[in-house]
């Protein structure tokens, strides 16, 4: 008996791991080699390449695909319509025949509505990427991310609010500090 959904309207292929409590909504395909976690929701039409690593409590909202190169990491939000490429310089007459570029998503990282993420980068730890920002370089943990280019705007809090410049969390009270260019959680004190 399986111990996750899989919408009667969806397609996985032979040779695919998916975890407990994982919902697999409308229109879906999961190909080949994919390896998706627990508690995870894919919402319609989302396509899972092959060879895919999605790691627990991921959710990806409607018309999403996450191609051959992507790794999305524990708790990664990907919202609806957001876009991943694989290939830097794709052309139709010059097939890649299966190298691609990869992506990572780092844990608790979030993609708005109808952002891009161009292959061969790095989304950080908790970083929030805005709806419709075009992400063309690595992005660090923690960083809010708008615009096309997109251009760090700030820092966010593991639980998503935006940080002040004292750099604690209005809503759940976390202490941050910059260390260099780089933003970390405190520990407790």
């Amino acid at each position: 008996m399986k111990d996750y959904f899989v919408h009667e309207s969806s397609y996985v292929d032979d040779d695919v791991t998916i975890g407990r409590d994982t919902k697999i909504w409308h229109f879906c395909h999961i190909q080949r080699g994919a390896v998706i976690g627990e508690r995870c929701s894919l919402g319609q039409n989302v396509n899972v390449a092959s060879n895919v690593h999605i790691g627990n409590g991921v959710r990806i909202q409607n018309n999403v695909s996450v191609y051959e190169g992507v790794t999305l990491e524990d708790n990664v939000f990907c919202g609806p319509s957001c876009v991943f490429t694989n290939v830097p310089t794709p052309r139709a007459h010059y097939p890649v025949h299966g190298v691609y570029t990869p992506t990572l998503v780092k844990e608790g990282a979030s993609l708005g509505a109808n952002s891009t993420v161009v292959c061969g980068h790095t989304i950080g730890r908790s970083a929030l990427i805005a709806a419709g920002a075009v992400v063309t370089g690595d992005v660090r943990d923690y960083a809010l991310m708008a615009g096309v280019p997109a251009r760090q705007m700030g820092w966010v809090c593991a639980c998503g609010h935006r940080l002040p410049d004292a750099l604690v969390c209005p809503a759940c009270g976390a202490r941050y500090v910059l260390d260099g260019e780089l933003l970390r959680k405190k520990d407790n004190e």
